[in-house]
């Protein structure tokens, strides 16, 4: 019996792509903040959300004490040292915070302007163990209206008013530049729920997505009883959720047991944006959608056939274990962050509560899967899918196959910039694509298995009209529309040669706001979106804006970035948004995934002593060591001499919150 199978095809997928990757996050999220006391004191208040399960001490400890360095004060004078603004507790006979930490620093001004900048230092414990010291580098100005008084001497701490440290608002203790923040105040419950919530999202992503099809048709041609096809159904939910849980929970016993992160950040940028792993891909993708064409059937030889059958207790699990494992490698470039906050949690002091969060949100992602593996077993029972009805639903999935398996050439093609994907090329074939498949629809295309399409049902009109309405949608994006629904997706628009607005009245075909390329963009050929000027190297940038003394807005980002695609389709588009980058910012985009080589005085040596030769494995070791994150897209805000104002601010869809954010660098 001749049974289609996938194994020798998924065997291949072990070398799947990979993109996000897990930020480094500090123990504890600071803000930093001043507020006026009367017309001589002011006060410093830093405030602090510490990591679950862990605590900071005052002060006064022997041993780690949290304590502030101050490296610049302009306009300003200190008063008395650090000191606790809110109740402490104890552990271990030594006082501390747990949950949220506030400290204050009195202090004067000496001018109308100050500027006060410095190091904050601090060690996070559990009940074991503390880690290594942890650093916050800080910058806050203030600005009277009116000329502080002189003062011939500095007043002692306890001339100042009483109620230091009082009543500062909650808000301190949520950065503003923190999505994330003030999760540490959930409880468990709140982690699972939040965690579930996450799982059914993914599958609306645009790297978890594609899989759906592929699901569907794996399924649809297995074989068996009802019984059987549920089975299946259940393993296969079962591979998914193994697959999440058990290796992060050996990754978090690791990082338990010897400390540090076990995440090999090379790796993971190689699977995800290198074009053997890609190509890979849009081949298998290629042949499924000839496969479901009727073009061949995928088998094994017969010998092997006839061994698998001798086994028929074991006989489907192998191909539904690769079809399994395939999915969770592809869906890790969207599930990426997700697992890496899992991880960071991990190295935070937290040990159990992890590895619940990812068997929750492991087992909400593999739901909708399994409910798919399970539907074609009960389409068998169905007799309209014993004729032409059940092969047209495998032509429907090969053209989905098609348009979507572009989407991994077009990561390669962009890493390595070969020039072949253009957005208008990559949309003239997903075009094409769908006007066929609607055509096939009417029954005006038939393939080699299929039945003559007498008369037109209402299912098959309904989706007739969905997939040419979705033509009719795609059809402006050849002269420039964004089709912001498709940001993931898509190849960016600056790769596309024709923009009709850039030929409005009085215009030519470049705006003003369209720099000539030079430096780094001109050597690589890079741009940034929406026209805007800016650099690729954080030498470039900084150098720029110490010219013109504006801020640098710092875009870590990747090529093969799909969240990055869509913060940049629906976040920058928003004129408020655009408008700061264009005329408040010094833009940096540094692309961590890009192959460019560079000469060998640009290599760069590790502290490991590995030589870095490409460009993207630069960005991303100076993102990695400077910035203290790993993952795409982040976001911070820089004075003109590296300092960070504000971040890291990673993906978020809210435009509202991401102004607020580039306004807190004013």
């Amino acid at each position: 019996m001749k049974r289609p199978i996938l194994s020798l095809v998924f065997a291949i997928l072990a070398a799947a792509a990979v993109q996000a990757q897990p930020s480094f996050d500090p123990s504890v999220r600071w803000t930093v903040t001043s507020r006026q006391l009367d017309n001589v004191a002011w006060e410093l208040v830093f405030s602090g959300n510490i990591a679950r399960g862990m605590h900071i001490y005052d002060t006064h400890n022997p041993y780690n004490a949290t304590t502030v360095e101050f490296t610049e004060i302009k306009g300003a004078t200190l008063v008395g040292d650090l000191y606790e603004a809110a109740e402490t507790r104890t552990f271990d006979g030594q006082e501390g915070f747990e949950g949220k930490a506030l400290f204050g620093q009195a202090f004067r001004l000496t001018a109308k302007d100050a500027t006060i900048k410095g190091t904050l230092t601090w060690s996070a414990c559990d009940d074991r163990a503390c880690g290594a010291p942890e650093d916050y580098d800080f910058t806050v100005t203030v600005h009277s209206d009116t000329m502080p008084p002189v003062i011939e001497d500095d007043f002692p701490p306890d001339a100042l008013p009483p109620d230091l440290g009082a009543g500062v608002d909650e808000m301190h203790a949520t950065p503003i530049d923190d999505p994330e923040a003030g999760a540490t105040s959930k409880g468990l419950w709140g982690l699972i729920l939040e965690a579930v919530l996450w799982g059914f999202a993914m599958l609306l992503t645009p790297c978890v997505f594609p899989m759906v099809p592929m699901t569907v048709s794996f399924f649809l041609k297995g074989s068996g009883s009802p019984a059987a096809g549920r089975f299946k159904a259940f393993m296969y939910g079962l591979f998914i959720i193994l697959l999440y849980t058990v290796p992060i929970s050996l990754i978090i016993l690791a990082t338990w047991l010897f400390g540090g992160n076990a995440v090999t950040a090379d790796i993971f940028n190689w699977l995800a944006t290198h074009w053997l792993p890609n190509l890979i891909f849009f081949a298998v993708f290629m042949i499924f959608a000839a496969s479901f064409f009727g073009a061949f059937e995928i088998t094994l030889p017969s010998s092997l056939v006839n061994k698998s059958d001798a086994k028929s207790d074991k006989k489907g699990l192998a191909g539904i274990f690769f079809m399994a494992l395939t999915l969770v490698l592809v869906s890790f470039s969207c599930t990426g962050p997700i697992v890496g906050s899992v991880l960071i949690k991990s190295t935070q002091g937290e040990f159990w509560t992890p590895m619940v969060t990812m068997l929750a949100f492991s087992t909400a992602f593999a739901l909708p899967f399994t409910i798919l593996a399970l539907f074609p077993s009960l389409l068998k029972k169905m007799k309209q899918s014993n004729g032409g009805w059940l092969n047209s639903v495998k032509v429907v999935l090969g053209f989905i196959e098609i348009a979507l398996g572009f989407k991994f050439l077009s990561t390669a093609d962009q890493t390595y910039h070969w020039g072949l994907l253009d957005r208008e090329i990559y949309l003239a074939i997903w075009i094409v694509t769908f006007t066929l498949l609607g055509f096939y629809l009417l029954g005006k295309i038939r393939f080699r298995h299929d039945e003559p399409v007498e008369r037109i049902g209402v299912l098959r009109l309904s989706l007739a009209i969905a997939v040419f309405s979705f033509v009719v949608y795609l059809i402006p994006g050849m002269v420039g529309a964004p089709l912001k629904a498709l940001s993931g997706y898509l190849p960016p628009i600056e790769t596309q040669d024709f923009i009709i607005a850039n030929y409005a009245e009085g215009q030519s075909g470049r705006t003003e706001n369209t720099p000539e390329k030079d430096g780094t963009a001109a050597r690589f050929n890079l741009a940034l979106p929406h026209h805007l000027d800016g650099y690729f190297t954080l030498e470039e940038g900084l150098a720029a804006a110490k010219e013109t003394g504006k801020p640098v807005f710092l875009d870590i980002t990747g090529h093969g970035c799909v969240n990055c695609r869509e913060m940049e389709a629906r976040v920058w588009s928003d004129p408020r948004v655009l408008q700061r980058l264009r005329d408040d910012f010094i833009v940096v985009a540094l692309y961590t995934d890009d192959k460019s080589k560079l000469s060998e005085s640009e290599w760069v040596t590790t502290d490991s002593g590995k030589v870095l030769k490409d460009f993207g494995r630069v960005n991303s070791y100076i993102a990695r060591t400077r910035f203290g994150v790993n993952a795409q897209p982040n976001y911070f805000l820089l004075d003109p001499d590296g300092n960070v104002l504000a971040g890291p601010r990673g993906y978020n869809l809210d435009a509202d919150a991401f102004v607020r954010f580039l306004d807190s660098a004013r």
